[in-house]
Parts: C-alpha cells; sequence; structure tokens
C-alpha cells in the first residue's frame, strides 16, 4: 500500500498549476457546448497538456495506474476545472476503462482496447438501459441486453441508455445477459470497437450535466456480431468484472470533486471576502462565515475519506461496502458545499459568470452517477444485517 511519494505530490503540483494556468482560461470558450466540449476544442486542450507533460499524469511508465492513493492528488489537481480531466485524460469514463482494461484484458485486447486510450482515443461503458422498459439502472441484475450464441460468434441485441461518451467514442466495454444454462442471471463483458453499424444513436437527452463530451447517448443494439476474443474476462462473468470497475471509479470521481469542489470554495470566499453589505465584508456576517468554515471542515473530511478508501483498495481488499460509504459520504458533503457557495455569492453564484454555477450542476449530478446516495444506503444496510446475523 503506497502513500504518494514526494515525486507524487510534486507531479500532483505540476498538474494543480497546469490546470489553474492553462486549463481554465478555456472555461469561457465558445467551443463548449450543453454536451460538453466539442472535439477541436479536446484535442487542442489535449495538446496542450502533452506539451506540458502531463498527459496520463495517473498512468506509471509501464502503462499501469498509479495506485489509489498515488493518484489521488493528482485527480484532484485535474478536476478544478470540469476541462482538466479531459485535457489530462483523466476524465470518466476513460480513467475507470482504463483501469478495468489494464487489469482484465489479454495482451491482444490491450494492444486493440487500452493502448488506443491511453493514446488519447474515447470510449464508452455500456450497462445501464432505459427506465421506461424496466431496463438495468442500478440493479444490474434487470439486465436485458442479450448477446447468444451462434456457432463461434455472439449476437447481441438490446438497448443501452445514458451511456455517457458515446458521440466520439472509438472504444466500448459492453454488457449483455448471457446463459449459462444453471437457469442463474449472468452477463458477460464484450470489449467493441467504434463505430459500429449495428450500434444506433436514438437521442442525446438533455441534463444538468454539461461537461462529459458526447453527453450520454439512448442506443439501439441490433444483430451486433462477435467473437471469443471480443470477451473481457470471461463469458457469464460480467457481473464480477463490473465490480473490478466499480468500486475504484466510485473513487476517482470522489477525487475529482474535490478538485472541483475546492475551486467553487476558493471563488467563494473570494467573493465574500471583497463584497460588502449592511457595513462589512460578507464573510463577516456570522451565516455566510460559518458556511464557509463548514465547506472547509467537509472538504477535509472527504479528503481523509479518500485516502482511508485508497489504503483499502491499494491493500488488495474489494472495497465495495467502503467505497459505498465513501462515495454516498463525499457526494453529499461536496454538494452541500457547492450548494453554499452558489448561496454566499447570491446572484452571482447562479449566472454563468463564474464556474461555481456549473460545479453545482455537475455535483449535483454526481449523486446519482456511479449508484445513487439511496441505492448505496441499502446495500450497506444490507451488509449491516449480515454481520448481525451471523451470516
Amino acid at each position: 500500500m503506497a502513500a504518494p511519494t514526494k515525486a507524487h505530490l510534486q507531479l500532483a503540483e505540476r498538474v494543480e498549476s497546469f490546470v489553474r494556468d492553462i486549463i481554465v482560461p478555456y472555461e469561457t470558450d465558445s467551443r463548449r457546448t450543453s454536451h460538453g466540449p466539442d472535439e477541436a476544442l479536446i484535442q487542442e486542450l489535449r495538446a496542450k497538456a502533452r506539451e506540458a507533460g502531463l498527459f496520463n499524469p495517473h498512468i506509471a511508465v509501464d502503462g499501469v495506474p498509479l495506485e489509489h492513493r498515488e493518484i489521488a492528488p493528482i485527480l484532484r489537481a485535474s478536476g478544478l476545472s470540469p476541462l482538466g480531466p479531459l485535457a489530462l485524460n483523466t476524465a470518466a469514463p476513460d480513467e475507470g476503462n482504463i483501469h478495468l482494461l489494464s487489469k482484465v484484458a489479454t495482451p491482444s485486447q490491450r494492444e486493440r482496447f487500452l493502448h488506443p486510450l491511453l493514446a488519447g482515443k474515447r470510449s464508452a461503458f455500456l450497462m445501464s438501459e432505459p427506465a421506461a422498459e424496466n431496463g438495468a439502472g442500478s440493479d444490474p441484475a434487470m439486465l436485458m441486453t442479450t448477446a447468444h450464441q451462434d456457432g463461434k460468434i455472439w449476437v447481441v441485441n438490446g438497448r443501452k441508455a445514458f451511456i455517457t461518451g458515446f458521440a466520439g467514442a472509438e472504444v466500448a466495454i459492453l454488457m449483455a445477459r448471457t446463459d449459462r444454462g444453471d437457469g442463474r442471471v449472468a452477463a458477460t463483458m464484450f470489449l467493441v470497437s467504434l463505430p459500429n453499424p449495428a450500434i444506433r444513436i436514438d437521442r442525446v437527452p438533455s441534463t444538468i450535466d454539461s461537461s462529459m463530451p458526447g453527453g450520454h447517448a439512448t442506443l439501439t443494439i441490433t444483430d451486433l456480431r462477435l467473437s471469443d476474443e471480443d470477451i473481457l474476462g470471461g463469458a457469464h462473468e460480467g457481473f464480477a468484472y463490473a465490480q473490478v470497475r466499480l468500486a475504484p471509479a466510485r473513487l476517482t470521481h470522489c477525487m475529482r470533486w474535490l478538485g472541483a469542489a475546492t475551486r467553487a470554495q476558493e471563488i467563494a470566499a473570494h467573493y465574500a471576502i471583497k463584497r460588502r453589505a449592511f457595513g462589512k465584508p460578507l464573510i463577516d456576517h456570522e451565516a455566510v462565515g460559518f458556511m464557509l468554515a463548514d465547506n472547509r471542515i467537509a472538504l477535509k473530511q472527504s479528503e481523509l475519506t479518500i485516502d482511508w478508501c485508497a489504503g483499502l483498495l491499494d491493500a488488495g481488499e474489494k472495497g465495495t461496502t467502503e467505497s459505498s460509504m465513501a462515495k454516498v459520504a463525499i457526494s453529499e458533503a461536496l454538494f452541500k458545499v457547492a450548494d453554499n457557495c452558489v448561496q454566499i455569492m447570491g446572484g452571482t453564484g447562479v449566472s454563468s459568470d463564474t464556474v461555481v454555477e456549473q460545479i453545482f450542476r455537475e455535483i449535483r449530478a454526481f449523486r446519482i452517477y456511479d449508484g445513487p446516495t439511496e441505492v448505496h444506503k441499502w446495500s450497506i444496510a444490507k451488509q449491516i444485517k449480515r454481520e448481525g446475523s451471523g451470516s
């Protein structure tokens, strides 16, 4: 279990300076859309990161991600701007997909799918399905997309929804229901090169967040044909491999949004010091000063919670319950931080004059992404029941 070394901390400092000095000015760029920055802006930002020697700062020289405690300060620094993770290639879903591929993919799959992601190609994770069709969301056992064998070929049919970054992605990890013959629900992960004519975008809905390029697409999959070589991990083991990705991905989300909330706090504190009302600076009014104090406490608690959970994952534990605890505590705490910042800044806080308004929207969505708070609490309660009943 590795704590961040001096070199990792210095790298995080370089990332922070890069984001603040080079990336933040792009936050007013007209190429930012309601579905994230356009491709030209993404490539320009990534060129800046490569020029600074900071593209993939979370990846070791052998192409394997650093340990979680090592990347925590790096990902926090990347998240100081909503554009930072995209510029540095530390954004979801690519960062989580890189982690999963580095752990599970075969050598040939690494060549075909992992190496392009490390080079900056974008990816998607196709698991969730339309709620109106009773498809899988927080309950993966409801998976309706199917893959059946036709000789040596797997044929996939189904619908997917809220697939982040699909538009413009070149690599996809797809979850489909498969039959292993014992009557139990099983799933298999497949790797897919994109674009593929068998996968059609039906719509890209408008959502509260606006930092993810490509938005969150709804898809129809019709007779997608794949081979055994396209299976990630083992056939029918998709649910188990999903956990390899999901627990770390929850935590890396927390790292990036800690950076965003930290930035919102900085902006709100500066505003409260400069803005005067009723004869004194806002910060001298207890209602405002106490909100900023509460925010600082929440930010430190979130940092410590990330370090605790990262240590468990680095020690080889699954961390399923612990990552759920961290995700709930941090997403709720950081949303309160962002909400306080908006409140402190009044009309300015709800305008696009600063990035605080966007950070508020993004962190609100984070309370749902990678599992809503209520689902994680339910999972934690089930664990408490098992422990209490001795089962």
